[in-house]
């Protein structure tokens, strides 16, 4: 897939031209588990496993399925599994250490389709929620910054159920300058705000397109919307007038989705 292509790209100089993009604090080990997380994982060639343990029901479907198996495999029980996970996981049988995915470069990235920028969303569950979404949109790639975002491991990857392997993401160090680097490649840079004057439907939106979203209850930083384009809220019929920042995500891409056809 063309995504996957892209993560196999070694980073090109960073958004100011003079040197390569930090990347985020590399983990020994991305903890991976769930059926569609793992699977995922074992079908992306740019995804190196370390680890893989397996339960004996798990393997059986695993082999049922076609799915290609690493050498480091390991069968155990599933209360061996469970011992390295929260009490509330479901890891259905599967659990793997892999490797960091690389972080794709915004200068190695095609400037085309829909972009997704994320200003300090640290709930992982929300960002997993939101790489769901984004891979059922075709979203090119999300933008975030190496800090004060969660590392795409554990509830992030199971929440994104998958979609971790299929939409790119790019960390930068600077999101102001992140996007300034997105507008000089042409993208128009869309700021959500329940508070802006216009409506995001109402846009003659084009690609490509950058929209970005703030934290839950903080909303954008002051100097991420003093860089966006435009701003621009999510109007909505009913009593309740605000979404979970995935929700809105949804919502959002579904408009420019039309808008861009």
């Amino acid at each position: 897939m063309r995504e996957r292509d892209w993560r196999n790209k070694p980073h090109s100089r960073n958004a100011r031209g003079s040197r390569r993009s930090p990347p985020r604090e590399r983990q020994s080990d991305v903890v991976l588990y769930g059926w569609h997380t793992v699977t995922a994982a074992l079908a992306n060639p740019a995804r190196r496993i370390r680890r893989l343990l397996v339960t004996e029901n798990a393997l059986r479907r695993l082999n049922d399925e076609g799915i290609a198996l690493p050498k480091a495999l390991e069968i155990v029980r599933p209360d061996a599994i469970a011992a390295r996970l929260t009490p509330d996981a479901v890891h259905q049988g599967l659990f793997a250490e892999t490797d960091p995915l690389p972080s794709l470069d915004i200068e190695t990235m095609p400037a085309a389709g829909t972009v997704l920028v994320l200003d300090q969303i640290t709930d992982p569950h929300n960002v997993g929620a939101i790489l769901r979404t984004a891979a059922a949109f075709a979203v090119a790639a999300i933008v975030t910054t190496a800090r004060h975002s969660p590392e795409a491991t554990g509830v992030l990857a199971k929440s994104a159920s998958g979609a971790l392997e299929l939409v790119p993401i790019v960390a930068v160090q600077n999101l102001a300058r992140g996007i300034e680097a997105l507008k000089e490649r042409g993208f128009t840079v869309v700021g959500l705000d329940s508070g802006a004057a216009d409506e995001l439907a109402a846009l003659p939106l084009k690609a490509p397109v950058a929209l970005v979203l703030g934290a839950e209850g903080k909303g954008l930083r002051q100097g991420t919307r003093a860089v966006c384009n435009q701003l621009a809220r999510l109007d909505l019929p009913g009593a309740i007038k605000s979404l979970n920042v995935s929700n809105a995500a949804a919502l959002a891409l579904y408009i420019a989705s039309k808008a861009t056809a």
